[in-house]
């Protein structure tokens, strides 16, 4: 076995950088903020029409939040959408 032997700043150096690296580990797997989109952003993103959007919602496909005569979706729920109708490519045989 290979012993290393390092000098005080060399050791406090490398400290300092593996800090630095679990911090940015850390601050990436930090909850993020959930956004939200409007209804006609909704509607770009998902490229479906009004009366679509009014389906999905009676139909408790998609949650949203509603102020006033303004609609709203959380990011998360889109992406939660998609990720339940997911299907995967047909395997070749």
């Amino acid at each position: 076995m290979e012993a290393i032997i390092l000098s005080k700043d060399q050791y406090a150096e490398l400290v300092e950088k593996l800090d630095e690296i679990a911090n940015r580990l850390n601050s990436k797997n930090a909850p993020k903020k959930d956004t939200f989109l409007d209804n006609q952003e909704f509607l770009q993103l998902m490229k479906i029409s009004k009366r679509t959007a009014q389906t999905w919602r009676d139909e408790g496909r998609i949650s949203f939040s509603q102020v006033g005569n303004k609609i709203y979706y959380k990011l998360s729920d889109v992406e939660k959408l998609l990720q339940e109708h997911y299907n995967k490519a047909f395997s070749k045989k």
